[in-house]
Parts: structure tokens; C-alpha cells; sequence
């Protein structure tokens, strides 16, 4: 509590204690929290003024009339003026998010004018005031205002009486002559606010409002098209001024009066401007003003037109970069349609921001069409700041309702993917409802142009039929969900050599559906439509070139992501995994973006639609761009063994002797011997995997006449093990011969000189004769010596 509040404390001390005093203060700053004039300091006044009454200084300022060219700024007073101009309240949340209102008034007497702000309690006063009316307003603070001017803000307690007992020649005389629009001037010698003017006149249009950026901050602005009798104008409304149009339901066709409006001058053209006026909305004596419609049908190249259609064709929202400034726009192209036609309008800025819809009826009033060869109708139409856009507007004629009702019902219309399987012909655009899967990688492409493209395939399916997607460009690049439920607008038919294929270019729209929509409700589940089109195979029941199939299995391998050049120079990726069920295990080939993701040994994993290849004398899953890599579902991987229930069926430990051909992932211990270290690195070319001799440092693969910069080296360790039971050759590579070795690869390129001298190696090499080891392995036929042999896949355990 301050010095000053004490001082007020000590006037009525007596009468409380300063506890309760500040609890009083509380309370009364809590009432006034919408004023922003109102603190600590003069919550205390009020709770002094309250036990004591008014206070000579209160009694004198609200008892003597001060002149306002008088008032100084911080002094508490009583004035008396002409009422010269009354603004529609505006509404503002305080700090603390409670709502409020303020409300500006201009009070003028012969020695000058004030501006007089009235807050959310003081506004109901007005009720019974207008412009012209002298009025006596007590209990005001006198502030520093807008440009540094005096400005009277009322208080809680503050009233506003009719001061009949004024002297007339005290105060200028209120004008309130209503000017025709063609009679409005802008007066050089006055200034700016001073040019003002009042009209009554009839809304033509309201465009929609536009954002624009000014000192960091986001501001709004519109201009309203009026007209009387006489002619036309603009009346311009910034920031919160826009609000009115919604606070008062303004509407194109309304008469209103408009007091106080700002009269402004820019190129010759003058234009009305919204400050401190006020907007009276009501049945004024103006002519009806009826905006023509044109028929699409009768369209030619002409400006400010109006029309009223469906949308029967919406594109997405499309982003561009201007020119001028580099700033980023936004536009946006449909089709409207009536009876007659259509036509393709363009909409920009703030009005992609409207929210549209494929059939809602549209009303557009003053835009421009122009001829244009990419159009059907050889027309388009685009809208500017001025054009007022109006979606499924009112007052529509019986006609015109029946007229659009039947438009609506057209376009409409959802193709059941079963007739589209039908289709014969090219190029139909349809819209269709189904369920993704089958999603395949985003591919990137040249076009002949030197421009870089995507693609991207797809399967949809409603349950009835399926039918083949690729997506485009930016629709390529978009992110979807398996088994999600989508609604796909403007898909074009295309016929693919094996089954109907829908492109979904830049026209097209993809719009995920929620799960309790009415339209996804009618879908099958993902689970019901992956059941209709694909059938669930163990791991043994595959067959090369199998089809339409689903493999489950738990990972039980996982290699590194081993990258590659591709023939147009670019990056590929691929890794290796294998699975495993009840069945039994196969390997797992991962190409580009799935080779670059992680996968855990252990985890549960689904191939929709792989491709069964044979590859090194087994069958393999390829996954392909059809084939969808999902995360089963609980009943799936409830019935897929638990990862060491699949080694203790799969990793079956076996000794030499009862090794056989095409035996997997059987479990060996074993001692190595024969350890054989002359080659450990073998040079591959880079282009073609093919073993290559280098004899320079720049030499040519002789198998596909590529020259060779940094070749690629194999490190492999070959050598014997040895059981009770027998002896077989076994071969370590890459990451198994540097975890034998302890040592990477690239060390021991460094080391030996790109293996031309091993002799660095030979210790390390000998000191693996006598290791046991324990690994995981396949079991291959050696056609050049005629034995098995065994290929280890992961080393479980060393030790001498």
C-alpha cells in the first residue's frame, strides 16, 4: 500500500480497519477491471468517498462547469458540450480475458473540443442522447489522449444529463445536414479530420477483408460500396472498425445512415473513410438498388460483372511467390455453374480463407472475365479486393433454388468404384469415396522440360471394387494412411494395362474422412476390405511369383543399410532382413526410403502384396512400390511366436556331421583352423559388384567398362571349423570378419595399403586358428569343391 492510499486511510481509520479498508479497495478494482483508467490509487478514492461523501474537490468539480478549452490534463471535473459525433461501441477483452466495450463521443463548446471515452457501464447512458444534443457530464478524469489532446474518461459513477439551461452562443451549432454522395468535397484548407461528411445511403457490396502486416503487427481493412441516389463511393473500415460489419449485420441491400464519416482525396478520386462516426443501420429513404445477375451461358470478356452458381468442381489452395516483393500469395480456382454454363473463377488472399464446398451455391459480385484458351467455355472469371463473394446466400428465388438443386445433385454424385472399374474411356473426371492401401514411395522423375516431377502409387477400395491411384507432384508428397478413409474430388480415369487407374493431379482433391463421418461410415473396415482382396500365407506356404498375398512375421535379422550408386548417378539404399513365423523364416530385400527406416530385431511386421522372388537357391520377399509394410494388428501378432520362442524353433543347434544341403539358421560351436589370411580384401567396382584387379590407381572394370576412382573392397576371412563330429569350410564377410577380427574395415585398408600388404595382418590373422565359435548359419553346396559349406549370418559367442 503506497504513501498516498495511507494518506486516504487515514480519513477513515476510525471507521475501519486498514484490512478491511483494502479489502474494500479490492473490490471495487475488481468491479472496474474493464477500465483501464482505473488503479489501486482510485479504487481508494471511491472507498473514502463512499464512508465520508463527496469531497469539496469533488462537490466543486462536479457542481462548477468548466470550460473545455480549460481542462488540464490529471484534474477531475464536470463539462458541458455539443454533442458533434457518436462512434458505435467497439468490444475488447481486458488482460485477464474478461469482455468490455468503449465508445468515443466528441463534445465540443466555443473555447474547443474534447474527445469523451465511455467504458462497458457508462455506454447504457447514451440511450437517450444523440449528435446536436448539449449535454452535462460530471465526474470525468481529464488524460493525455490520441495525438497528445486532452481526452475525458468517465467514471463508474460518472452521469450524462440534457443541459437545458445552456446558452446557445456558447456552443458551435451541430450541422447534421445528410450530403448526396455526388456533393461530397474534400476541403485543402481544413484538416484531415476535420473533412467529414453524413450520408445516408444503400450497401452494394462488402468485400471480404484483407490482412496486411504494418510494424510487426497484423491489421485488417475493407471498403464498403455505397450508393444513393446520386452516385457512388467507397467507405473504408481498418481493424476493429471491421467488426461492425458482423456487430451490426450489415448485408449488402441494407440502407444506413453513416455520421461522421471522413471525406478523403487520392488521385482526383474521393473515398470515405470510418474514424470516430458512427454506422445507424435502419429503413432510410433511399432508392432500392438491384444488382443485375448475369447467365454464365452469356458471359463475355467485361468487368464487374455479378453471377450466382454452384461450385461444381473446387481445387485446393495453391501458394505462389510474387515477384515484386517475394512474398508469398495464395489463390485458389473452381468451377460455378447454372443453367447455363460454367465458368472457372479464381479467388485470392483472404478469400481462399472462405470456407467452400463442391455444391454450395455461390454468389460473386464484381469480377472481372477475360478470355481464356484453357477453359472449356473459353472464359474465366477473377475476382479483385472489391469482388464480395457470398456462400449459400439468402434470398434466393424459388427458381433459382430448384435450378441449383438440381446442379448440386450432379455434381454430387460419388462413383461406386465398381462402376468405375467398368469405365472404357479416358480421361472422365469422377469423384469417389474408398479406403488407402498399397502406398508406395514417393518417386522423383525429369520431365522433358528439365523440371523435376513426383509420383506416387496406390490402391482404393470402397468394398465393392479397387482400383489402381498415382499421385502427383505435390499430391505425391502429401502423407496418407494406410486403411484411412478418404474422398477423393476430381480424379481422372485413366485405363492402365491391367486395371482402371486414377490419376491425382493438380486439380484433384484428397480429403481424409473422419471414421465417425457419415460417408466413412458406410466403408467396410480396412480389416473387411483386406480380407475381400488379399489371403494370409505362412512363411512356408509362399511360392515364387505368388500374388494378393499377406506374410506376417517377427524380425529376427537385421543388416546394415548398405548404399549404392545407381546408373543416373544418384543414391540407392538397400537392407536385408529376415522374418520368421510358426512356419518357418525368409529373407527380406528393402529398397530406398524402408531400407533408410529402423527395424528392431523382435519386432512384428506385415508385407501387404510383397513380391516372391527365388534368389540364391531360396525364396525371398521383395517389396516392391505396391507392396505396403504395416505393423500387425494385436489378433496377428498374437499369433506369431515371441521372438525367443522363434530361436529356441529356429536357431536349432546341430553338429557337423548332422549338418544337411539348405539347412537355416541352424546353430554351430565349433573351432576354427586353416584360417586362411592371403586375400582378406577383395576389390569390387563400384558400378557392376564384379571382382575387378587393380593394377593402377586408375584402371576400368573389364565387366562393364566403367573406370574405376575408389573401388569397393570385400573383407572376408575364409577358414575351417572344426566339432567332434567333422569339418567345414566357413566364409566370414564384411561385419562378421571385423567382429572375428576386432578390428573395422577401413582400418585395415589403411593398414595393409589397400591390401597390397597383408603383412601387418598376419599376426592377428594367425591368432584366430584355435578360436571357438559359436554362430548362426545357412548351409550351401559348394559346386566347385562338391561339399557343403557353411555361410554364418551373426557370431553369438568367441572365446579360446
Amino acid at each position: 500500500m503506497d504513501n498516498e492510499i495511507l494518506e486516504l486511510y487515514e480519513q477513515v481509520k476510525d471507521k475501519l480497519t486498514i484490512e478491511e479498508f483494502q479489502a474494500r479497495i479490492n473490490d471495487i478494482s475488481k468491479e472496474n477491471e474493464a477500465f483501464d483508467f482505473m488503479n489501486d490509487l482510485s479504487s481508494a478514492k471511491l472507498v473514502v468517498a463512499n464512508i465520508l461523501g463527496p469531497s469539496e474537490d469533488d462537490q466543486k468539480s462536479n457542481g462548477e462547469i468548466l470550460n473545455i478549452g480549460d481542462l488540464e490534463q490529471g484534474s477531475q471535473a464536470a463539462i458541458v458540450g455539443r454533442i458533434m459525433s457518436i462512434s458505435n461501441p467497439k468490444s475488447f477483452k481486458t488482460r485477464k480475458g474478461k469482455s468490455g466495450q468503449v465508445c468515443n463521443i466528441e463534445l465540443e463548446d466555443n473555447t474547443g473540443k474534447i474527445r469523451v471515452v465511455l467504458w462497458t457501464e457508462n455506454i447504457k447512458l447514451l440511450k437517450n442522447f444523440k449528435e446536436g444534443n448539449i449535454v452535462k457530464i460530471t465526474d470525468i478524469d481529464i488524460k493525455e489522449g490520441y495525438g497528445g489532446n486532452n481526452e475525458a474518461n468517465l467514471r463508474p459513477r460518472s452521469t450524462i444529463t440534457h443541459f437545458k439551461e445552456a446558452d446557445l452562443s456558447k456552443f458551435p451549432p451541430y450541422d447534421g445536414t445528410i450530403t448526396d454522395i455526388e456533393d461530397l468535397v474534400f476541403d485543402e484548407t481544413k484538416k484531415l479530420e476535420e473533412n467529414k461528411a453524413d450520408i445516408i445511403a444503400r450497401i452494394v457490396r462488402i468485400p471480404t477483408p484483407r490482412t496486411y502486416e504494418k510494424n510487426g503487427k497484423e491489421g485488417k481493412v475493407t471498403s464498403l460500396e455505397l450508393k444513393d441516389a446520386t452516385g457512388e463511393i467507397s467507405y473504408t473500415l481498418w481493424n476493429k472498425n471491421v467488426d461492425l460489419i458482423d456487430e451490426l449485420g450489415l448485408d449488402a441491400g441494407d440502407s444506413v445512415k453513416i455520421l461522421g464519416a471522413q471525406v478523403r482525396e487520392r488521385n482526383g478520386e474521393l473515398s470515405l473513410t470510418h474514424w470516430d462516426g458512427r454506422i445507424i443501420k435502419g429503413d432510410f429513404d433511399v432508392p432500392e438498388f438491384t444488382q443485375e445477375f448475369i447467365k454464365i451461358g452469356d458471359i463475355t470478356e467485361q468487368n464487374n460483372i455479378a453471377i450466382k452458381g454452384v461450385i461444381s468442381k473446387l481445387q485446393d489452395i495453391r501458394t505462389f511467390t510474387r515477384k515484386s516483393d517475394g512474398s508469398e500469395g495464395k489463390l485458389r480456382n473452381f468451377d460455378v455453374s447454372d443453367d447455363t454454363g460454367s465458368i472457372r473463377t479464381t479467388i485470392w488472399g483472404n478469400d481462399t480463407d472462405i470456407l467452400l464446398t463442391k455444391g454450395d451455391i455461390v454468389k460473386i459480385i464484381g469480377a472481372d472475365a477475360r478470355f481464356d484458351d484453357y477453359t472449356d467455355s473459353g472464359y474465366s472469371l477473377n475476382t479483385n479486393f472489391n469482388t464480395q463473394l457470398s456462400i449459400n446466400p439468402e434470398n434466393l428465388s424459388d427458381e433459382e433454388l430448384d435450378i441449383f438443386d438440381e446442379i448440386k445433385q450432379k455434381v454430387s454424385q460419388i462413383k461406386r468404384l465398381s462402376e468405375v472399374e467398368e469405365f472404357d474411356e479416358d480421361g472422365i473426371e469422377v469423384d469417389v469415396i474408398g479406403r488407402m492401401f498399397a502406398i508406395g514411395e514417393i518417386n522423383e522423375f525429369q520431365r522433358d522440360d528439365g523440371s523435376v516431377g513426383y509420383a506416387r502409387s496406390a490402391k482404393f477400395s470402397d468394398g465393392e471394387g479397387r482400383v489402381g491411384l498415382t499421385f502427383w507432384d505435390q499430391k505425391a508428397k502429401q502423407e496418407y494412411k494406410t486403411g484411412g478413409a478418404y474422398k477423393i474430388e476430381n480424379a481422372k480415369v485413366r485405363l492402365g494395362m491391367y486395371e482402371v487407374e486414377l490419376n491425382i493431379g493438380g486439380s484433384a482433391r484428397v480429403i481424409e474422412l473422419p471414421e465417425d463421418s457419415d460417408q466413412a461410415r458406410f466403408l467396410p473396415s480396412f480389416k473387411t476390405i483386406e480380407t475381400m482382396l488379399y489371403s494370409h500365407k505362412s512363411i512356408a506356404d509362399v511360392e515364387e511369383d505368388d500374388e494378393g498375398i499377406i506374410v506376417t512375421g517377427r524380425i529376427i535379422e537385421s543388416s546394415d543399410v548398405r548404399e549404392f550408386d545407381r546408373t543416373d548417378g544418384s543414391k540407392g539404399y538397400v537392407k536385408s532382413l529376415e522374418i520368421a513365423d510358426n512356419s518357418g523364416s525368409i529373407n527380406v530385400t528393402l529398397w530406398n526410403e524402408n531400407a533408410k527406416k529402423e527395424w528392431n530385431v523382435g519386432d512384428a511386421i506385415k508385407f501387404q502384396d510383397p513380391q516372391i522372388s527365388f534368389r540364391n537357391d531360396s525364396l525371398e520377399i521383395n517389396v516392391s512400390r505396391s507392396t505396403s509394410i504395416l505393423e500387425p494388428d494385436e489378433s496377428e501378432i498374437d499369433d506369431l511366436p515371441t521372438y525367443d520362442e522363434l530361436k529356441e524353433s529356429i536357431y536349432v543347434p546341430k553338429t557337423i556331421e548332422a549338418l544337411e544341403n539348405d539347412d537355416r539358421n541352424v546353430r554351430i560351436t565349433g573351432t576354427l583352423k586353416e584360417v586362411f589370411g592371403n586375400k582378406i580384401l577383395i576389390t569390387k567396382c563400384p558400378s557392376c559388384g564384379n571382382t575387378v584387379d587393380q593394377s593402377s590407381d586408375d584402371f576400368v572394370c573389364s565387366f562393364c567398362g566403367e573406370p574405376i576412382d575408389e573401388p569397393r573392397y570385400l573383407l572376408m576371412v575364409p577358414a575351417r571349423l572344426e566339432d567332434d563330429t567333422g569339418e567345414i569350410s566357413i566364409t566370414f564377410f564384411d561385419n562378421l570378419a571385423e567382429e572375428l577380427l576386432d578390428m573395422k574395415k577401413e582400418d585395415i585398408i589403411n593398414l595393409t595399403d589397400n591390401g597390397s600388404d597383408l603383412g601387418p595382418m598376419e599376426g592377428r590373422i594367425d591368432d584366430l586358428n584355435g578360436l571357438t565359435v559359436e554362430v548362426i548359419t545357412n548351409v550351401s553346396f559348394d559346386d566347385y569343391n562338391e561339399e557343403i559349406r557353411l555361410n554364418p549370418k551373426r557370431i553369438l559367442s568367441k572365446y579360446y
